[in-house]
């Protein structure tokens, strides 16, 4: 266990808050550390009082999010949504004591196209979630939050990572682009948005249920998000009849009035709008933050970008100024 203030601080405020006998105190060797994502938050498994707990270090200065995540804890509770329960929380220090939901994430369960069956047992928590979880007060995924997720497409996986950004021209034609994809995503019924709904941040609990992790970026946003966040996944292709499969299964569960072809289409251009953003957002985490290892995981992405761009004729002028720079070393 590498020693650092941090941790020293946590081991004290755990020590406050369990009140042991004795004199007795929690130290670094107790805990264990539990794989974290591509924030700065820590995460350590805790054994005390006879129970599993979860100790989060969330440095205030870097992340933002603890109030968030404590908020939309709450919210997922309220909806009968399983969820960690937040016992203990110092926003300042940002530190969080949260219940244990296991060790059994959905990424280990889905590992190959023929896992199917396990990521369909997530799919009823997406009508669940969008109707539901209350929302009033939530942030709004509005087209400036959206565009700027897509503009890190060129920010930083054309101009950083392939060195081929933009001219003016073709950034105008860029912009043109991403107009037509915040249209189809303002089409949609707006709803509780998870925002990175994926097999890494769901958990089959010891009970057996599904648990929810990681959620504190939640916003309300279209209603096809958390769907194409989980089914074009970064460790994972499914095959283009298992992705319409399930969007028709999910379509008669969330929006049975919708057309289907319709549907597919929110799916689709959904799933866009997300893949450009993760292309661009995992060159960041290299390029500005220090963090390779999401830099091997791009191709996927840019294959589900070229995938979509070809199905549908809107896209047709855009695709010669995409393609030479989607080429993958």
């Amino acid at each position: 266990m590498i020693m650092d203030s941090r941790l020293d601080q946590l081991c004290g405020w755990l020590t406050d808050y369990f009140s042991l006998a004795d004199g007795a105190a929690i130290s670094p060797a107790d805990l264990s550390s539990v794989c974290g994502d591509a924030s700065f938050r820590r995460y350590f498994r805790l054994q005390q009082g006879g129970r599993s707990w979860i100790a989060v270090d969330a440095p205030p200065e870097k992340e933002r999010g603890t109030a968030a995540f404590v908020d939309v804890a709450t919210r997922l509770e309220r909806a009968g949504i399983c969820a960690p329960h937040v016992h203990h929380v110092t926003l300042q220090h940002g530190f969080m004591l949260l219940d244990d939901l296991g060790e059994q994430s959905y990424r280990a369960l889905i590992q190959q196209p023929t896992d199917a069956a396990q990521l369909a047992e997530l799919l009823p928590l997406l009508p669940a979630m969008a109707e539901q979880v209350f929302v009033d007060g939530l942030p709004v995924y509005s087209e400036p939050m959206l565009q700027a997720e897509m503009d890190e497409f060129w920010q930083w996986y054309l101009a950083h990572h392939r060195q081929q950004p933009f001219d003016t021209q073709e950034q105008q034609c860029w912009q043109q682009l991403c107009d037509l994809i915040l249209a189809e995503l303002g089409a949609q019924p707006q709803v509780f948005v998870h925002r990175d709904f994926m097999s890494s941040n769901l958990m089959r609990t010891p009970q057996g249920m599904v648990g929810v992790i990681d959620f504190q970026d939640a916003v309300i946003g279209p209603l096809t998000y958390d769907f194409a966040s989980l089914v074009w996944d970064r460790y994972i292709s499914w095959s283009r009849p298992q992705l319409e499969a399930w969007m028709e299964t999910v379509r008669q569960q969330m929006a049975p009035q919708i057309d289907p072809q319709r549907w597919q289409r929110w799916c689709d251009w959904t799933g866009l709008q997300r893949n450009l953003k993760i292309a661009g957002r995992f060159a960041r985490l290299n390029y500005r933050d220090g963090k390779p290892g999401y830099l091997p995981l791009i191709p996927r992405f840019v294959e589900f970008i070229r995938d979509v761009m070809a199905r549908y004729d809107e896209l047709a002028p855009f695709r010669p100024m995409l393609e030479a720079r989607l080429c993958e070393q």
